[in-house]
């Protein structure tokens, strides 16, 4: 039966190697996302004391996710404000991608679980490091026989995380498609448009947002003094 999701294949010494549209997708956002690192990068070396224009821009950007950090983590924490920029980055990058074509990685579980994993690592990480010997105090608290629930709430924080934002950029894709398909073409400039601007550019900046801020709301709570 033939995988419609399928765009590729490729034969490389007898083994097939699969490229469906996820993985085409996730690759376009990846090459925006460093072509725009790098005029950066470059542009950096001229930018000036007093900003304007496109190093306001920038310094908006870095500047918000730094205090977004900083309140919800602490000070102490404000080193992962780097790992949750570029991660805010692309899954925005991502829920846009459906403005040109393609089909948002973030409708693909295979991209929101990686993610969320990414993120549960962090979590259970930063609470190890700033808690020591008593993170593990948690999880018997008020009594052992807690245990199973305990961690059964913390499995259920990167299910939570992927399976939201997955959901939400879903259904969005399937609305809008089958919109395309019950319009006639000359409606299809319309119509489709709104529905991309509010759930392409709406609400992909707020899941977006909402991944990174739960993230962060998580760590914060993992990281505190117990």
């Amino acid at each position: 039966m033939e995988n419609k999701n399928l765009w590729l294949l490729f034969h490389i010494a007898g083994i097939d190697i699969y490229v469906n549209e996820t993985m085409l997708a996730t690759w376009a956002v990846s090459a925006v996302l460093i072509v725009f690192a790098l005029i950066v990068r470059r542009k950096v070396k001229s930018f000036k004391d007093t900003p304007s224009g496109f190093q306001n821009l920038i310094e908006l950007a870095v500047e918000s996710m730094d205090n977004l950090v900083k309140t919800t983590v602490g000070e102490e924490l404000d080193y992962l404000s780097a790992y949750f920029f570029c991660m805010f980055a692309f899954i925005l990058v991502s829920n846009f991608s459906g403005l040109a074509g393609l089909r948002p990685p973030t409708s693909d579980l295979a991209t929101t679980i990686p993610l969320a994993l990414s993120t549960f690592v962090l979590i259970h990480g930063m609470g190890i490091y700033k808690q020591r010997g008593n993170y593990f105090k948690q999880y018997i608290s008020p009594n052992p026989i807690f245990l199973p629930i305990n961690l059964i709430g913390e499995i259920s924080k990167p299910v939570s995380l992927a399976f939201r934002l997955f959901g939400n950029i879903l259904g969005g894709v399937i609305i809008i498609e089958f919109v395309y398909t019950l319009l006639p073409v000359f409606l299809r400039f319309i119509i489709p448009d709104i529905l991309h601007a509010y759930f392409d550019l709406f609400a992909g900046t707020l899941q977006a947002f909402v991944f990174t801020v739960l993230s962060l709301t998580f760590i914060q709570i993992m990281a505190a003094p117990y």
